[in-house]
Formats: C-alpha cells, structure tokens, sequence
C-alpha cells in the first residue's frame, strides 16, 4: 500500500496582508487581520474583519445538526447555537451606519403622523433574539417541514412553512421599465451661501445648511440583473429630504437627450429595449431597431455623440458629472423668477473606461460600478460633488441660437457660467438594497416652493409617467409612505385608504373644508407651493417651435471639443454599434446624418464600416442661425481631472513566491498612505514566501482580479517570483490589458521580463505611464504615484501588443 503524503504544513509564521485587503467585497486574504491596539477610523475594516472572523471562527460547525434526526428530537427541537457578537460592527450591513443625518437618525419624536421622519424607526436587528414567524410567534424548528411521521407526507396545517414559502414567493416586484439596473447611497447636500435673492427653496437659504438625501445611480437600458459597464446613459437621481417636502432632482450624467417631447419616450424606449422577437440585446443599444429610430429622429444626433463618447462607460459613479437635463425655473419669496440648469461635478475628476476594457470587466465583475461605489463609503472615501447652477433670464434665453425648452441642448458655459452653490457627500451605505435602492421612488413632479417647471414638453411628459409607474410598481398610490420615501417635512392631508396604506388617521373627517375637524387640515395660502404664474395666451396645437428644428449645431460643438484621443473613442464607438447594426440602410442613415454634424467623423466612420460616404441628411432647417460658441472645453473630459490624486484608486501589486519583500512593503505603505487602495494579487490567494524569508498574503489572485480591473500595477523584483508570473499566461494577459487600456505600469528589476513576455516591446518602455527602475526607492516609488495620478496615458494608445 502506497504511504499517504504528508499533508502540507501551513507556513510557521502568520502571513501578512495589506489593511486595505479588508475592505474588499469580492475576496480576500487567506489569514484573519491582527487585532489592532485600537478601532481607529482608517483601520474599521480591519477590526471588524478581525471580529467577524473571530465570530465565525467560535462556531467551526453546526453543533445542533445531529439534533434534526430521530422522533425524540422532533418532539423536542433544540434551540440553535449562538455566538456572542465581539462588536456591534459585526453584524452589521455597513460601517457608514454611525453617519447620521436627520433621516438616517434617531427614533422619530411622537408625532400625529408616525409615517414620515428617520428610517430609525423601522430599522430591524435580530442580535440575541429567536426565530419568530411574521404574527411574532416563535420558531421551534427551522429545518424540517410538520410531516406524519419521519418519513411520512408534510402536513398542510403548517403554517409556518407556508407562511415562509408563500412569502418568498412572492418576495419581487416589479423593475422599473427604464432605470432598472441602480446603486443607491445616503448623505447630505450643504449650501455654500444663501440664494434667497434667487430662490425661496429652504435647501438654499442659508450657509452651511445641510439637507440629507438619498442618490440612486443607474443604466437606462438594461434590466435589474445586467451589466454596470454597458455603454449607457447613467442616471443620476438626487432625493433632498427638505423641511419642505421632498425634491427629487432626476437626472442623468449627460445633459442632453434623445427627443424633444415625451410623446416620442415610449418610442425611444421600445427601440433600445432588446428586440421583442428575440429579447436580445440586453443592456446595449447595438441592435437594428434602436439605429433605425435615431435615424430618423435626427434631432437625437447631439446625444448620440454623448452616448458614443467615454461618458457613457465611466470608470465610477464617483467620477461622473450629473445634469439636471431640463430647464427648471428658480422662484423668490417676491415672485420673480429665472430659468436655471443644474450640474454635478464629481470632487474626484471626470474619469471613464476604454471600450476594451468595459467588456472585459462585465465578465469579471458585471457589478463594477456598484462595488465601486460601496466598498468606497465602507472605507471613509466618501464620494463628493459639487452642485453648481446657470441661471438666466426669459430675455436672455429668447436671445440664443437654440431654445433653451429643447432637451436635446446644453447652454454652453460660456454663455452663462456655472456657478457653485453647495456640495453632496455620500456618507452612508444602505442597510437593505431592496428596502432602500429598489423601493425608492423618484418622480419629476417632486419639487418644493421656490423650484418650479418650464414649458419643456419633455419634462411635461416626465412630471407624469413618474408617478404613474411607481403606482404599478409599487403596488399602489401609497408608495410615499414606504420608509425611504416618506419626508423629514410634516405630511397631513385627506387621502385614505388604497393599497398598503400606513397612516392611521384619527377622527371621522377626510375632507376639506370642515367643521367636524375645526377645519384642519387647512391650505396654507402664500406659505404653501404657489405655481409662477407665467401669462399664457396660444393656440392649442401639435408642433414644435422653429428652434427646435435645428439638430446639428450643438452635436458639432461637442465633437470639436473634444481630446484627439476622445474624438478617436467617439468614432471607434460609432464603428463598433453600427456594425452591429444588420440592414445597410440604416448605416446609411446614421452615416449621412453624421455629415451634418463633422464631415471628419462621418468619414472615419463610413472608411471603418467599408462604406461610401452618403450624400448628408437633408436638414429640417435649411439656413440654421450661427451658433455663439463653436469650441467648449469643458465638455472634454480632461476639463475635469481632479486633484491628481489617488485616493480610491485600484492597484495590484503582484506576488509569487521568491518575490522581494521590502519593495512590496515600501510600494504597499506608500500607496495606502496616498489614499490607494492595494491588493497584492498572486496566481492564487493566500501566503508566498519572500525572497527573504518572510511571508505576504496575497488577498487576490489573477484569476477572479484580472488587469481590467485594477488603475495600475507595480511588478516588485524577484528571480524566482518572475519566473513563475512569465510561465503564466494569466499574468502576460494582466500585463497586456494594463499597457492596452493606457494605465500606469511599473517594472522593478527583472519584472521586466513580465513586460517582454507579454509582448510589451523593451522601445515601448520610454512612453509615458510605463517606468521601471532597479528598485522602489523614494524617487521611483513618487514617480509611480504620480503617473498614477493621471489615470490614462492616451499618449501611447495603440493597438494590442502581439504575443
């Protein structure tokens, strides 16, 4: 008989791994965390990793498992097994749950309506307690149905077996039809300085003011279960809990849109909605039908060049802008008003994907954008932005080019600048996705004294279709009472009943006026929503204004503002989606259409499909008005950096065994310190002896982290670790993936025969984001940092190396 091999014996020493290893949501390092001296704020993660694994660890198996066998245990079920929590933190969803703002607080105060107020009240937390059916009864036996016997059939009178399959099934509502796909987060919006000469809006009335909200990032397209990095508008819906009511500013993070009027939105939709014959493509806009409505809807041409753009796959939802898309009216206390546009600007810079790159991430993490997002509050680098606002007047907007009621137009900054008036800050993860990012609802028609609408008759179309779906979807008109929704102002009013209706009201009245109530509730007068009362004297007719006709001025402001590099991703992009595109006829269309817009691109377009340029578009206004502005650089991308920091960026340091201790630790503690968040990633998770006797724990390996999803790597040196990252194949793909998509790279030493092997030529290393050195000293490792800090190096954009 053979002898048995020995098993491997674990290393004699404790290996160790980076603190940010910890806040990782996808997988992690092979040993529990050193129990810090104390819970610091940048060490939370590790201490609650620390607690969560020594909580698991109490319990190594089931004990009670034998106990669900046998007609003596049946009559006697024993309860189940408990392990002290060491902490509150672990058992708790997130570490932001200690931000508080007025609706994530405390208990709300005994009030006449007990619906509205912080989500405090409804919050549930099972720690110590037993199992209990929905009408508090408590659960005996949570593993085995009531049966006649061990063996016999299971009884119908179990109700605690229906009532948890009965729920369960019907656990779903509903997805949204557009908007589907969300990430959601809480915060708060302060105001810089008051804008009471502009607005009454109580958000905006004082400095320093801090008003919570809850944004809900999103894809159009794509259904609940799809992609992050779909090539999509990204939606970008801010509810503000105001001591007026809610105000749900529902946009997206292009500022422009399809269509001019909502008559046309059920038509847009059905187009990019996965064809009905077949429900393919899903999340993509790639397909005949959605090619053949745009073109024919010409006035779609300056959106298209949005969504053919790099915003329409960003990097982060950290990272992009937000517009409020329509024109909005600001109203003061005296009645005046003026038109108003409203921005985001992400703190941390405008920064998106490369086409390559987004499809790769969708295999490897098809929840990019909504890891991103989280793992970013639960580390303390709370997302920012900063609202900015352009307002004018009826005058002045009578005087533009274009008509500012026209959603498929920005007004550009030069016109009218942007002006900031306060910042958002994300601070808190939910504590449910379904009880809080699924079940809010945002609805146009939200909007408090002091903000009102304009004609728009795109916004007209949306201040209703809003309200309506959520009724669907949410099984009724009460859907405001549900926690999320339900407003920090006090809400009293003579609506009853209908379905999962919450309040309950005393007395007999529900209607006004009355006595038998003393006439309560009673309308507020001037200190209520009072509409501006803007004069209107037309016809009633089916049209748009002259200025509407003008499709093509804005799509060429676009185009020509952009980097050579982003003028190349907006053809490379219209290449891709139109070769996807089946009938001929279509391409003609788009292509012709695109004539109108920059002769350049339409070329690049029609050489990169194998086809003749058509003859252009003939256009719905033969003689356009000149435009003011022809060049806009701010609707470049690279308008908007950031800091040239790199707080939150991803970074890999790769390991084997035989790799050079000191370098990792020295690249490791310099980026951590930088604000980066490091993963030292290995051909397989868990510990690899260094060069010098010691041990790392890589918490990644290059098979479930490949490149696509890291903003740069550092290969320390180490003859035998290089040896084995050149014999992987995965590793050369890491590497390739890196210098393809344009990100910072590093080669200590002999790494760089990691570059050679990938087909990364020795010439190629004096571009720029491509460095090595003989070893991480200070100068090398600032270098790195600072390369980093750029994000991309478009500069050596090319394509794959060959292998």
């Amino acid at each position: 008989m053979a002898t048995p091999k020995k098993p491997q014996q674990p290393p004699p020493r404790k290996p160790v791994a980076v603190d940010s290893a910890f806040g990782n949501t996808d997988s992690g390092p092979a040993t529990a965390p050193p129990r810090p001296a104390k819970k610091e704020k940048e060490k939370a993660a590790v201490a609650k990793a620390a607690d969560v694994g020594d909580m698991s660890a109490a319990m190594p198996y089931n004990p009670t498992k034998a106990a669900e066998h046998g007609y003596e245990n049946a009559l006697a079920p024993q309860p189940g097994a408990v392990v002290q929590a060491p902490s509150r933190e672990a058992t708790g969803s997130t570490l932001s749950e200690k931000n508080r703002t007025e609706k994530y607080g405390e208990e709300a105060a005994a009030g006449v309506n007990a619906t509205i107020g912080s989500l405090q009240r409804v919050r549930a937390d099972a720690q110590d307690q037993p199992l209990t059916t929905n009408q508090g009864v408590k659960i005996s036996d949570n593993q085995n149905s009531l049966k006649a016997g061990l063996r016999g059939p299971a009884l119908l009178k179990d109700f605690i077996l229906r009532e948890k399959i009965t729920h369960f099934d019907h656990e779903r509502i509903p997805e949204r039809v557009v908007h589907a796909r969300g990430s959601g987060a809480h915060g708060y919006f302060e105001c810089y300085e008051p804008l009471t000469d502009l607005t009454r809006a109580s958000l905006f009335a004082e400095k320093g003011k801090i008003t919570p909200v809850f944004l809900r990032f999103s894809t159009v397209a794509g259904e609940r279960g799809s992609k992050d990095t779909a090539r999509d508008v990204r939606g970008f819906a801010v509810k503000f809990y105001t001591d007026e009511g809610n105000w749900d500013l529902v946009g997206n993070n292009m500022p422009v849109f399809f269509i001019q009027d909502a008559m046309k939105f059920p038509d847009l939709v059905h187009a990019v909605k996965p064809e009905p014959h077949h429900a393919m493509p899903q999340a993509a806009s790639a397909h005949d039908t959605y090619w053949d409505f745009v073109s024919l809807t010409p006035e779609s041409t300056h959106m298209l060049m949005w969504q053919m753009s790099d915003r329409a796959i960003p990097r982060s939802f950290r990272m992009m802008q937000g517009f409020g898309v329509h024109t909005f009216r600001l109203v003061n206390e005296r009645g005046q008003s003026v038109f108003v546009k409203f921005h985001w600007n992400p703190v941390l810079g405008t920064h998106s994907l490369v086409w390559d790159e987004a499809v790769k991430i969708s295999g490897a993490d098809p929840d990019f954008n909504r890891r991103d997002l989280w793992e970013a509050i639960e580390a303390g680098d709370y997302p920012e932005w900063e609202l900015g606002i352009q307002t004018f007047t009826e005058e002045q907007a009578d005087a533009f080019s274009f008509d500012v009621l026209d959603a498929t137009k920005i007004v550009p900054e030069e016109l009218v600048p942007v002006v900031p008036v306060g910042r958002l800050v994300l601070n808190r993860n939910p504590d449910n996705f379904f009880a809080e990012t699924e079940q809010v609802a945002f609805c146009a028609a939200h909007v408090v004294p002091g903000i009102d609408f304009t004609n728009d008759p795109l916004l007209a179309g949306r201040i209703h279709s809003y309200i309506d779906t959520q009724i669907t979807r949410l099984g009724g008109p009460n859907f405001h009472e549900l926690p999320i929704n339900a407003p920090l102002a006090p809400v009293q009013n003579n609506q009853r009943d209908g379905m999962h209706r919450q309040a309950i009201h005393r007395g007999k009245v529900a209607y006004e006026p009355n006595s038998l109530a003393g006439g309560c509730p009673f309308q507020a007068g001037t200190a209520g929503f009072v509409s501006f009362p803007e004069p209107v004297v037309q016809d009633e007719v089916r049209g748009k204004p002259e200025k509407f006709a003008e499709h093509y001025a804005q799509a060429t402001l676009f185009y020509a503002s952009q980097t050579d590099s982003e003028k190349k991703h907006i053809a490379d992009a219209f290449r891709f989606e139109l070769s996807k595109v089946t009938v001929p006829a279509i391409r003609q269309r788009i292509v012709s259409m695109l004539r109108n817009a920059s002769e350049e691109l339409a070329a690049t377009v029609a050489q990169g499909l194998g086809m003749e340029l058509p003859p252009a578009m003939p256009r719905a206004m033969p003689d356009p008005p000149k435009p003011e502005v022809t060049v806009s650089p701010a609707l470049s991308l690279t308008a908007r950096p950031g800091d040239g920091g790199i707080r939150t960026r991803k970074i890999a340091i790769l390991v084997a065994d035989g790799i050079d201790g000191p370098s990792v630790w020295t690249l490791a503690d310099a980026l951590q310190a930088a604000g980066a968040v490091v993963r030292l990633v290995g051909p397989r998770i868990g510990p690899f002896e260094t060069s010098d006797g010691k041990w790392v724990d890589a918490d990644a390996s290059i098979e479930n982290q490949p490149g696509v999803l890291f903003d740069g790597v550092a290969v320390p040196d180490g003859s035998e670790a290089i040896a084995t990252l050149v014999s992987d194949g995965r590793a050369r793909e890491f590497m390739q993936d890196q210098f393809r998509h344009c990100k910072t790279i590093l080669a200590l030493g002999g790494a760089t025969a990691l570059l050679e092997a990938a087909g990364i030529a020795a010439d190629a290393q004096d571009q720029p984001g491509l460095l090595t050195a003989d070893k991480a000293d200070g100068g090398t490792v600032a270098e790195f940092i600072k390369e980093l800090g750029r994000h991309r190096h478009f500069a050596r954009e090319t394509d794959p190396p060959a292998v």
